[in-house]
Parts: C-alpha cells; sequence; structure tokens
C-alpha cells in the first residue's frame, strides 16, 4: 500500500496538472476539485494541509504573471545578488543553512567509482519518493522515484557501476531530509560530494546561491558565472544535476516566464515552485 503522504502528492500533482495548463481560465476550487473527484471542503482542506495555503493563492504562483514578477526582482542589485554572493538568503528562512559541494577526485570514480562505499535508502518528501544516496564525505545522488524503487536503485548504479552499496538510512542522509520538514532549526551543514566537471560543479554551486522562492534563467545563471554567451552549456549542466530539490534546478525558467521543462517531470517543477513560494509568503 503507498504511503498517505504520496497518495496526497499523487491527488495533488493531478490538481497542479489541471492548473498547469488551465491557469489562464483561473478555474473555481469546485471545479477543480470535480476533476480530480473529490468534495471542494475535502479538496480545500487536503491542498492546504500539502501546501500551507488555499488552491487560489497557490494558483497565482503558477501563473505566467507572477513568474515575471519573481524574475524582475533578480535584476540590478538585489537580494539575489546578495546571495549569490554570501550563500546565504534571510528571506528563504534558510540562513543557517549551508550546503556544500566537494568534487570528487578523479580516483573516487576512476573505473565506475571501484572506491566508493553508497548507503542508500528511500524517503517520502512532499513530492513522492525519493531515493536519496551518500559517501562518508556527503550527498552523491537523490532523486525521485516514479516506477519501481528496483529501477530507481539501478538509475544511482548506473552512475557508480563499480561502487559498494549498503542500504542503510545514515546520519549524513536524515539531516538532508530535514530540508523538506520545514524544521530547519535541526539543519546542520549539508555536504554533497559529487561527480561532475569543473564547469558543472560551478552551475551546481551558483544553483545553490538561488533564494528559496526566487526564479532565474539560463542567460542570469551564465551571467553570473561570467560566461554570458553559456546558456546553452548551463542549461546542459542544469539537466544533468545528480541531487534533486537540494540543488534547486527547479528554480531556473525560461527568460519569457514559462517554467519549462524539468528532469523530473513540469507537474513536479510546478509544485515545487508553488511550494516555497506558499512557505516562504507564510513565513514572511
Amino acid at each position: 500500500m503507498e504511503k498517505q503522504q504520496e497518495i496526497n502528492y499523487n491527488r495533488i500533482a493531478e490538481a497542479i496538472e489541471f492548473y498547469r495548463h488551465h491557469f489562464k481560465d483561473q478555474p473555481s476550487l469546485e471545479v477543480v476539485a470535480e476533476h480530480v473527484h473529490v468534495s471542494p471542503f475535502h479538496f480545500q482542506r487536503m491542498f492546504k494541509d500539502w501546501a500551507g495555503v488555499t488552491p487560489k493563492q497557490f494558483l497565482q504562483y503558477l501563473t505566467l504573471e507572477h513568474a515575471k514578477q519573481v524574475l524582475k526582482k533578480g535584476t540590478g542589485v538585489t537580494l539575489l545578488d546578495a546571495a549569490f554572493e554570501s550563500g546565504l538568503s534571510g528571506t528563504s528562512r534558510l540562513h543557517d543553512l549551508f550546503i556544500k559541494v566537494e568534487g570528487m577526485t578523479p580516483g573516487e570514480y576512476k573505473h565506475g567509482g571501484e572506491q566508493l562505499a553508497i548507503n542508500y535508502s528511500f524517503a517520502e518528501s512532499p513530492f513522492g519518493t525519493i531515493i536519496i544516496a551518500s559517501t562518508h564525505k556527503g550527498i552523491c545522488y537523490m532523486a525521485f522515484v516514479d516506477e519501481a524503487e528496483e529501477t530507481a536503485l539501478q538509475e544511482l548504479k548506473n552512475q557508480f557501476p563499480n561502487a559498494k552499496y549498503r542500504q542503510l538510512s545514515d546520519i549524513i542522509q536524515q539531516n538532508a531530509l530535514f530540508i523538506f520538514t520545514q524544521d530547519w532549526n535541526k539543519l546542520h551543514e549539508i555536504k554533497l560530494h559529487l561527480k561532475g566537471t569543473p564547469f558543472q560543479l560551478k552551475v551546481w554551486e551558483a544553483l545553490l546561491r538561488i533564494p528559496m522562492g526566487e526564479l532565474i534563467t539560463y542567460s542570469g545563471i551564465a551571467g553570473k558565472l561570467n560566461s554570458p554567451q553559456a546558456s546553452r552549456a548551463v542549461g546542459s549542466a542544469v539537466g544533468s544535476n545528480p541531487v534533486a530539490f537540494l540543488i534547486p534546478c527547479h528554480r531556473v525558467i525560461k527568460a519569457n516566464g514559462e517554467f519549462g521543462n524539468y528532469h523530473w517531470g513540469p507537474t513536479r517543477k510546478n509544485a515545487m515552485i508553488g511550494w516555497e513560494a506558499s512557505k516562504l509568503s507564510s513565513a514572511i
């Protein structure tokens, strides 16, 4: 039997998919509730439990105009620029959270990671089941499980085919998972231990400096890296992000304000952007 959190997310995801295609019509609570086959009262309560805001409030976070307004805040000297310089964001309530990236040495992933011992486990998140994996140095992989757990594990093993694997939820994983609880007082420094080119690591570090609730374009990331012509390369590095959500590639959108595609599906990207906007709104 599926866990209740995943059941709720699947219901919410169906509603968000409807909102994603019909936001211009600003559909009523009754219309969306009917679409997901629940009563308006139950839908309102279920949605607010998940997002912290009403469906109507959440809808505004998914509109094109809202995204454009958020992007406009990222021009000039703003909190976004300050976040890139300091790695902190007071507005995101993540001021005590530091996520540091350490690149793997050639020896650590030579011959398919034969020198690596990797712990992995499965966990629930507000956006569905995830697989999370760690070395003794930090989180090396996190992905959403949309099919069988065995399939997700095989995708992990494809990254490091010769590593030694053990199903174990260690303290490194548990600390990282606190990010989903919003109880950030429990968060300590999160370390990521990643395999990537120097350029990919620079892009992933830049993504970590985008405050929660903020959005940026691919060209905006390229500009922050002093490589304004590298938007395509930035897009490729964003798409190859090995750590879902912790490295927030979902906060990168198109220059016209459209949310665009996402490795783990556009519906999940919409859910993340709206969920973060709602959490930030309720915290202010």
